[in-house]
């Protein structure tokens, strides 16, 4: 028994051919590549996130110049600051 005398099969092999014949008509090919598109919001994003991990964990002449200033005396942060301060740190 050949399946191809089926009637039901030759149904479904017209609606394919039917198909890909007006695929290839509209100058589509069956299988288009994917593309990826970034906005422009996503690309600035990328280029200052590369820039911030590009910086020092550490600011070292925020350190230094804190430091030259308590040793000679003139630091001298009010309350206020040393509670905002108290405040910002993440545990």
């Amino acid at each position: 028994m050949k399946i191809t005398n089926n009637p039901n099969i030759q149904k479904v092999l017209n609606v394919y051919r039917k198909n890909t014949e007006s695929v290839c008509r509209s100058g589509k090919t069956a299988q288009e590549k994917d593309k990826v598109e970034i906005s422009e919001q996503a690309r600035a994003f990328q280029v200052a996130y590369n820039a911030y991990k590009k910086l020092p964990e550490v600011r070292t002449d925020k350190v230094e110049e804190i430091t030259k200033k308590i040793q000679s005396g003139n630091y001298n942060p009010s309350a206020e600051e040393i509670a905002e301060s108290m405040f910002d740190k993440k545990i």
